[in-house]
């Protein structure tokens, strides 16, 4: 196959001249850069026995950032062109002003390779795709009798970008992605449950369509609605919880993570702010952030901004220690950037954000957690949840959890959700498994109207005192 590299410097734009737009559009300002991106991606979903939808998407375009002090300015088209670039730079000269700023230095480069440079919308052509999602759907309706409904979603993406500074600096990245999501629903006497399971990363499509991955994923959703025929209403009242590996850490990442975001902190409008040094969680706490992890959904190579993904401590043994920085807030807050500047593509800004967000293990077994429960549930998936930054309070529901009582998990329950907020809760964890599990690679985590891929992850943990809302009379 031909060569059809993301090269915008040799197809597009002539690199001196560019550079010299780019340098006279910063000239005082503090920081910035160009920012040109191409991203192919293709969705192809079956639903109900046919396919309901199939789409690609081909996109191109540039930003182009000026940063001053807390003032910044942006401007992006989807023209990839010394012109467009040079009408962009009207628009980003108003973040400069009286143009006396000190140009930060250039990130470091990194020779790290997280992921591969194969782009996966060439795994597979796309009868063999079809062709896949037809047999998953067999797969699960002979499965089952009571299964009436089987809805699958196969995605890839292949992003790749380049970015242009002032002073010279360039550098690049090329980003796959692919995903299967596969949705089952059953039917017994008039009652229908649903169980979905979904994931992928940093990769290519090949090991998803792997009858040895996705015949698996089928049986889970499978085995999840059909767990939830036998579920009862969920108790409601403050008790104890325990939660299970993985996805869980959704409420982590959500209920936590989002409050250890620098721009939170830095205006002073996060539950966590000015506590760096101070314990906000119980010993044995430990809460990193990692974007150098291979192949994960939420792994950068370098960041939107050409920082290098690191892996980054945030809470140590109950400690907050640190906050994710993008360059702006790092250097208004007078910290080093973390690699956590991110942006859902070219047309957008970045700013702090997550990659794969997780906690360590301790040294609980499962069972033990579940066993220190008088009266509670125990909480395995979650599905939809919301929280606010400045209080940090959260409300999750759960899609597969447990009655618990004086430790043994009994039946399961429906309609269960958790409520809270992410600093109590972190003061209220009695005991932390030593089966830490990152998420099978479906988190998008959604901050100011961009969505980006992240991943969680987490042991089984138990917390007190958790708020549970539920029917049950």
């Amino acid at each position: 196959m031909a060569d059809t590299s993301f090269r915008p410097f040799e197809t597009h734009l002539d690199l001196e001249a560019t550079q010299k737009i780019v340098k006279s559009a910063l000239a005082g300002a503090e920081d910035g850069e160009l920012f040109l991106e191409r991203k192919h991606s293709e969705v192809v979903s079956f639903d109900d026995g046919r396919v309901r939808n199939a789409s690609f998407d081909a996109t191109e375009g540039f930003g182009l950032r000026a940063v001053k002090g807390e003032q910044v300015a942006y401007s992006h088209a989807s023209e990839i062109s010394e012109a467009a670039i040079q009408r962009a730079t009207g628009t980003v000269r108003l973040a400069i002003n009286d143009g006396k700023g000190v140009m930060s230095a250039a990130p470091q480069k990194t020779n790290q390779r997280l992921y591969s440079d194969q782009s996966p919308l060439e795994d597979a052509e796309f009868p063999a795709k079809i062709e896949l999602l037809q047999e998953i759907d067999a797969y699960a309706r002979a499965a089952d009798p009571r299964v009436v409904q089987v809805s699958v979603a196969l995605a890839a993406s292949h992003q790749e970008i380049s970015i242009l500074r002032a002073d010279g600096y360039g550098v690049s990245d090329i980003r796959p992605m692919a995903r299967l999501n596969v949705s089952v629903i059953v039917d017994q006497d008039g009652r229908r449950e649903t169980g979905y399971v979904g994931g992928g990363g940093r990769h290519g499509l090949v090991g998803l369509m792997d009858p040895a991955h996705w015949k698996p994923v089928v049986d889970e959703a499978l085995r999840i609605a059909v767990l939830n025929l036998s579920a009862i209403p969920a108790p409601a009242g403050v008790m104890d919880v325990a939660l299970g590996p993985g996805w869980p850490g959704i409420l982590l990442h959500e209920a936590v993570g989002h409050g250890l975001e620098g721009d939170y902190n830095r205006r002073g409008t996060s539950a966590f702010s000015g506590l760096i040094g101070k314990q906000v969680a119980a010993k044995g706490v430990t809460v990193l952030d990692d974007g150098t992890i291979p192949d994960r959904r939420g792994s950068l190579t370098i960041d939107d901004e050409g920082t290098p993904s690191a892996k980054n401590t945030l809470i140590e043994d109950g400690v907050l220690v640190g906050y994710m920085q993008d360059r702006q807030n790092a250097r208004l807050m007078g910290v080093a950037p973390t690699g956590n500047g991110r942006r859902e593509s070219h047309a957008h800004a970045p700013m702090p954000r997550m990659t794969n967000t997780y906690m360590l293990n301790g040294d609980a077994t499962p069972d033990d957690l579940v066993k220190d429960i008088k009266n509670g549930i125990y909480a395995i998936g979650f599905g939809g949840g919301q929280v606010d930054i400045t209080s940090g309070k959260f409300v999750f529901s759960c899609t597969e959890a447990y009655q618990v009582k004086d430790g043994v998990k009994g039946a399961p329950i429906k309609g269960a959700t958790l409520i809270g907020d992410g600093a109590t809760a972190l003061k209220h964890i009695r005991g932390i498994g030593n089966d830490m599990a990152l998420d099978a690679g479906l988190g998008n985590c959604g901050k100011q109207g961009q969505w980006v891929p992240v991943g969680v992850g987490q042991p089984s943990l138990l917390i007190g005192n958790l708020t549970v809302g539920g029917s049950a009379t």
